[in-house]
């Protein structure tokens, strides 16, 4: 069954709900909510999705999400996709949203924030392998490991979003 979402424009307002298959198959516009995770002491979880994904099998994320579905908040999008991938019940802090040309098809992304427990229950089906890397081992793991375009695009705007906050 392929997911309903929310076709929108470019200020992400909604004109109609189509399948998101076919959302990313012409092109158009839709929302997906992501999370940086990150652990007490500022490490960011790190995972490899499974080989057995559609969408990018075997490559590494910095960071946990899924389509935003029809009628939902990008933060309740982001919190139901960390209890299905990761085990965990948090409300992250969205940080900001833009349009991300990178990847499958052009797609809102609204990036968050949180702080999970350093014990996750990982669904198999989705995540294959994880961790958790300081700042400066994930700024060398980008360069070396294969990740999704999404992870390059949402942290490279997730650490200058930061940077002009400090």
């Amino acid at each position: 069954m392929d997911e309903l979402v929310e076709r929108v424009d470019d200020q992400d307002r909604a004109l109609e709900v189509v399948g998101r298959r076919q959302a990313v198959r012409e092109g158009w516009l839709h929302r997906v909510a992501v999370t940086v995770c990150r652990d007490e002491r500022g490490r960011i979880l790190v995972h490899r999705r499974s080989e057995q994904l559609s969408r990018y099998p075997g490559l590494y994320e910095v960071v946990v999400g899924g389509a935003v579905h029809v009628g939902e908040s990008y933060e309740r999008a982001a919190a139901r996709e960390l209890a299905e991938e990761l085990g965990v019940r948090v409300l992250p802090r969205l940080l900001f949203t833009f349009v991300n040309r990178s990847g499958l098809s052009p797609h809102w992304l609204g990036v968050h924030e949180a702080v999970v427990p350093d014990t996750v229950t990982a669904d198999p089906d989705e995540v294959a392998w994880h961790g958790r890397l300081t700042e400066p081992e994930l700024r060398s793991a980008l360069l070396e490991w294969p990740f999704t375009p999404d992870s390059h695009e949402a942290f490279s705007r997730y650490l200058a979003f930061r940077t002009a906050r400090s």
